[in-house]
């Protein structure tokens, strides 16, 4: 079928199964962190707006962390089922990062996610606000073991292979690999952006629609704040991770490019736009900048950046896909960085609020965060091909031996179960989403401490009556 065979069903899998799993890590790292901050505020300010903001983004960041622990999990099986060569010849590193992962981190979250959702009215604001960082602090951690294990598979190092498997042998050579840090930044302050655009993008649908009050600006302004800040950070931080790629793995920067060839001593330029072709092996409809790309890639105006050309085809990534997927996140970059930027240029003119283009832009913009963590993951991924670990296991000797019926019947199941319940998932937190916080909420409850009004003890029960009773109408509805 379409020239696929199961390895690509494999593949396709993988990335379909991570593609949904990512978006919620992310937004779950961007969103403890910004809950921190918020009950750190209030319990320094007394400003009731921002525990109102506190209860609204914890319902949604409950929803949000049930479905990246259950998407986490699925993925995870997959190194088994379907990747069990790649398991068998690495997992002696990959398995026991994963597993610390688990040990400090998940455990770190589920100790004190508890008390961060249900505990409001039941332990002190102390008590309660030490619940709130260390779940922040757990997905930090988290992110640092799975940055760890990923990084290694591209900058391997630390480790011997004995009877065709990998030993480690220094663990602090494993763990900080040479990608390894320039990787944690890029993705931790990726969730950051990416939530930061959420939060903007929820505050703006409400003020295009009326709903004005101190929380919507808060959100709005605190999310602007964030994109003014972050987004040139992360421009820089992704300047270091290019220098380090061009290091380690230039074929994966000569396939980003589109550049085929060096000619003499030029420099290298930047194509802009184009169609690299794998068979041609050349880039079409160039529209190129001469220096740029030396520049930017080398920072001189006369080193040349490798070409696909000077290595063998059987070693090339596919620089038709990541060329584009690599643009994508660029430019959603420059848009954040520029959306930052407006965002303090009507602040300064009091139209921060009111400004209906502003606010659109910001609307629109609020999935760019996560659709340019997807590109840069796909650009991270299949830059590395044909290499599952960099340098030492191709993607091809690392799959089960399964046939390709029984990956289209998995991909198939996988696909229809994904979209039922993680679409009905995301339904329901974009529902929380539009309701919006209420700026009195939490006034009928105490402010926290022992014996006091008791909160309900169901999973979902952070969300508001009025939006389970409208679900609940909907459901029967479709019945």
């Amino acid at each position: 079928m379409f020239g696929l065979e199961a390895l690509d069903l494999a593949r396709i899998q993988f990335a379909f199964t991570i593609s949904f799993h990512i978006l919620f890590p992310a937004i779950t790292i961007g969103l403890a962190s910004y809950l921190a901050v918020l009950e750190g505020l209030w319990l320094k300010t007394h400003n009731d707006t921002y525990r109102d903001l506190y209860h609204f983004w914890s319902k949604i960041f409950a929803v949000n962390f049930g479905m990246g622990v259950v998407s986490g999990l699925v993925m995870a099986y997959q190194f088994g089922t379907n990747w069990s060569r790649f398991s068998d010849f690495a997992g002696s590193v990959t398995g026991p990062l994963l597993t610390y992962e688990v040990l400090t981190a998940f455990f770190l979250e589920a100790g004190f996610l508890g008390v961060m959702l249900f505990g409001w009215n039941k332990v002190g604001r102390k008590l309660h606000f030490f619940a709130t960082v260390m779940v922040a602090i757990g997905t930090l951690i988290s992110t640092f073991w799975i940055l760890a294990s990923n990084s290694w598979m591209q900058t391997p190092q630390g480790f011997e292979i004995v009877n065709g498997q990998v030993i480690p042998t220094d663990w602090l050579a494993v763990i900080f690999n040479p990608s390894f840090p320039y990787r944690l930044m890029h993705m931790a302050t990726a969730a950051f952006v990416a939530t930061a655009f959420f939060v903007g993008s929820s505050a703006a649908w409400h003020l295009l629609r009326g709903k004005d009050n101190p929380a919507i600006r808060t959100m709005l302004s605190m999310a602007m704040w964030m994109a003014l800040i972050v987004a040139p950070i992360q421009a820089v931080i992704g300047d270091f991770h290019g220098l380090n790629t061009l290091k380690h793995q230039p074929a994966k920067i000569a396939a980003i490019e589109g550049h085929w060839e060096n000619k003499g001593d030029e420099p290298t330029p930047l194509i802009l736009f184009g169609w690299p072709d794998m068979k041609e092996e050349r880039t079409k409809f160039a529209v190129e900048i001469p220096y740029l790309g030396s520049l930017i890639l080398t920072h001189s105006l006369d080193k040349q950046v490798p070409a696909l050309k000077e290595f063998p085809p059987e070693d090339r990534p596919n620089s038709t896909i990541v060329f584009w997927s690599f643009r994508i996140m660029v430019g959603l970059g420059m848009l954040m960085i520029f959306t930052g930027l407006w965002s303090l240029w009507l602040r300064k003119r009091d139209k921060l609020y009111t400004s209906r283009p502003f606010l659109y832009l910001a609307l629109w913009m609020g999935p760019s965060g996560l659709i340019a963590i997807l590109a840069g993951w796909f650009t991270t991924e299949i830059g590395r091909q044909p290499w599952v670990v960099y340098g030492l296991m191709r993607t091809a000797d690392a799959s089960s031996n399964h046939s390709f019926v029984q990956m289209s019947i998995t991909l198939i199941l996988f696909v229809v179960v994904y979209f039922a319940l993680f679409g009905a998932g995301l339904g329901y937190m974009m529902r929380l989403v539009r309701k919006g916080p209420k700026i009195d909420e939490g006034k009928e409850t105490n402010d926290g401490g022992p014996g006091q009004k008791r909160t309900p003890a169901r999973p979902l029960s952070a969300a508001d009556d009025s939006v389970e009773s409208d679900h609940s109408h909907s459901l029967t509805k479709e019945i």
